[in-house]
């Protein structure tokens, strides 16, 4: 980075969504007077008879969950999607509407309710990944389904319901907007290169190792040159794959190396369960084929000073465009000195 951009306000272009963030890395130095919370370890069962999630539990919907031993998915009991809907369209001058159908499931990564993805083992994780396969190539299937959403709110700050390991896949009629961008940016570059443009932005990447924290033989873990939450980080396969679908059991073992050391990484910064919004960007399932397509995964967590120090979009960032102090190398370097055993290993 030219030294003028680490130490002077600047913007950053997000190539995947054509949008900019403004980076103010001297605004570092100013003092801190915003609210502090204290933290509290909690301290979970391995069973809980009151979680809907656990093994053999009665759901809030009135379903039991099976004693399963490996990851369990089923369809939200209160699902934000509908699979039935009337096709209905309104329109009335500028007001528009129009009916949306879909289906929301919630994947349990495991049955024990005390663990999160960092203290899960590598093979516990690489059948999280089996099943999010598994649900991509059934749901996408569907004629009515032309876009799936694999995604984790990790921690009661991120809006997470209940603390037990799970995430959710929204599969839905219509492709959603931050699909959209990234859609148009990728199909557009390929067209015009025939080549990935996330995989030519990795290339350079790779050449300057400014923002790479974790790499392995089918795997890179970085803070995007673009992020926007402090110790935002972005996972992208080496080779293009569109989809989760493509990758074989070696990558698949490299996918679950990287996520566990990742999310690991992450609770080790401020020694607390680092909450997040992790999300899958892959390939629409609209039956048309998408080479331009480099599937990814990304990590928005909300944490800034401490464990009760949070970044909040407000302000400038709600009414302007993003904002951040820190800059993408300086998150970046926070990453690669940290352990890959968990704190509480320790």
């Amino acid at each position: 980075m030219d030294p003028e951009f680490n130490d002077n306000p600047h913007r950053r272009l997000n190539i995947l969504t054509g949008e900019w963030v403004l980076v103010s890395p001297h605004r570092t130095k100013r003092p801190w007077q915003g609210k502090t919370e204290k933290s509290e370890v909690e301290q979970r069962p391995q069973y809980d008879p009151s979680c809907y999630l656990c093994p053999g539990n009665e759901r809030m919907g009135g379903s039991v969950n099976p004693d399963y031993s490996t990851p369990f998915s089923f369809t939200n009991d209160f699902s934000a999607l509908l699979q039935n809907v009337e096709d209905v369209k309104f329109s009335d001058g500028l007001l528009k509407a129009e009916s949306e159908s879909g289906i929301c499931k919630v994947v349990c990564f495991s049955p024990n309710h005390s663990l999160t993805l960092p203290l899960m083992t590598v093979g516990a994780i690489v059948d999280v990944i089996t099943l999010w396969q598994k649900e991509y190539r059934e749901l996408g299937a569907m004629k009515s389904i032309n876009h799936i959403q694999i995604f984790e709110n990790k921690g009661d700050i991120m809006g997470c319901s209940n603390p037990h390991p799970h995430g959710q896949i929204w599969a839905q009629r219509t492709i959603p907007q931050e699909v959209q961008k990234k859609d148009m940016r990728f199909k557009a570059y390929w067209d015009k290169n025939h080549r990935s443009l996330l995989g030519d932005y990795l290339v350079q990447e790779l050449e300057s190792r400014e923002r790479i924290f974790l790499e392995n033989e089918h795997f890179v873990a970085l803070v995007p040159y673009w992020a926007v939450w402090p110790y935002e980080t972005l996972i992208v396969p080496k080779r293009k794959r569109a989809h989760l679908g493509e990758l074989n059991e070696d990558e698949k073992q490299a996918y679950a190396e990287i996520i566990k050391k990742l999310t690991t990484r992450y609770d080790n910064i401020f020694e607390t369960s680092f909450p997040y919004s992790a999300g899958i960007h892959q390939a629409p399932t609209n039956g048309k084929k998408h080479p331009e397509w480099h599937f990814h995964m990304s990590f928005y967590p909300p944490l800034l000073r401490s464990a009760t120090v949070k970044k909040f979009m407000v302000g400038y960032e709600m009414f302007a465009n993003p904002q951040r102090d820190i800059t993408a190398e300086q998150a970046a370097d926070t990453l690669k000195g940290l352990s890959d055993v968990h704190y509480t290993l320790r």
